[in-house]
């Protein structure tokens, strides 16, 4: 079995697609708690790929797990570069319990873009939904917009790790090339397509308000 440098180099030679850094943006890093064990999920370009702690602090075992997973080469960092990064990236990743399986497994949105003044959109599954900052920081009112648009409904997390993960999504975002008459929009005309959703209530959970 070839070691994860010479797949890695074999691969290029193939012509696989190695990502700069600007391109290679991972949208969280999740860390999973029990069992006596810690898990990692990466979540990039819509995928989600599991890694140990070893396989996060070995680059080249890192960089292949994400080549054959989500088809995409990891940029080559040096080594102390690399090292650091990959610590701020574990310092950084939202805690969860594992539990018999992650609590959120299934859900990763797929980008997060920012249209400017505040406002942004979700893409998930083929679908673009509209957020003001206001709306995205808020956990209900995320969790009820992904209903109404994307008949999905994220897990419910504790404040402190919605506020993370939000953290790292809006901090990894993307620019959204502008669009027509987008520059006059207010709040209100950005989120006007949202239709009032029955069976929500207007008390937030978990001290939350919407």
């Amino acid at each position: 079995m070839p070691t994860d440098s010479q797949f890695i180099l074999e691969r290029i030679s193939q012509g696989c697609v190695t990502l700069s850094d600007e391109e290679f943006v991972i949208d969280r890093l999740v860390k999973y708690v029990g069992n006596g064990r810690i898990r990692w999920h990466v979540e990039l370009r819509g995928h989600r790929i599991e890694l140990t702690t070893g396989q996060i602090k070995k680059q080249p075992t890192f960089r292949r797990k994400i080549l054959e997973q989500a088809g995409v080469l990891p940029p080559q960092r040096a080594g102390a570069d690399y090292r650091r990064w990959a610590l701020d990236l574990r310092r950084n990743a939202i805690e969860l319990p594992w539990r018999d399986r992650p609590v959120d497994a299934g859900f990763a949105i797929d980008r997060l873009a920012s249209h400017g003044d505040g406002r942004w959109t979700v893409e998930y599954q083929g679908k673009v939904i509209k957020f003001t900052t206001t709306k995205l920081r808020r956990q209900v009112s995320f969790r009820k917009r992904m209903l109404a648009k994307a008949k999905v409904l994220p897990p419910e997390l504790t404040p402190i790790a919605y506020r993370k993960w939000m953290d790292w999504l809006i901090q990894n975002a993307t620019e959204a090339a502008p669009q027509a008459g987008e520059t006059s929009m207010t709040e209100k005309s950005w989120l006007d397509d949202l239709p009032e959703l029955a069976g929500w209530q207007d008390e937030a959970p978990s001290g939350e308000t919407d």
